[in-house]
């Protein structure tokens, strides 16, 4: 089990880790072995996260989220498989704890009375202003 917070563990078998050749530079090295590592997390079916918490993983991960409801991240900044497999566990863990946090509601806020008469004042002052541009009145004969 991984733990992710006090409450939320996730069991090594919902983790599915795919190593796959790096691309760039590398020489030799580059072309024999697979350092980079995919991994899926489904979280549709994830049995240890609360509803809440998949909602907002969703929301979180954006085009990193199939359409099935699968989590895909890779890494492949190492040139050690090992250190790529534990970069993409943490940015994992990371992005599951950012989920478990409730965001805060927002407060709706009322304009103080003083700033209110400062826009009317600044409207009717512009109003003046663009009314002074047109044509000059025509007087009554």
């Amino acid at each position: 089990m991984i733990q992710v917070t006090d409450q939320i563990a996730i069991g090594e078998e919902e983790i599915q880790e795919r190593f796959v050749r790096a691309s760039g530079p590398g020489g030799q090295h580059v072309n024999k072995t697979s350092t980079a590592v995919e991994l899926r997390f489904d979280v549709r079916n994830s049995p240890n996260l609360p509803d809440a918490v998949k909602t907002r993983l969703a929301k979180l991960a954006g085009s990193r989220l199939s359409l099935d409801g699968i989590l895909v991240l890779s890494s492949q900044g190492s040139r050690s498989q090992e250190m790529n497999r534990r970069d993409v566990r943490e940015r994992l863990i990371a992005m599951i704890r950012r989920a478990t946090e409730k965001p805060k509601p927002r407060r709706p806020t009322k304009p103080t009375y003083s700033s209110t008469l400062k826009r009317l004042e600044g409207k009717q002052r512009r109003s003046g202003v663009k009314a002074a541009r047109g044509a000059p009145p025509r007087g009554e004969d």
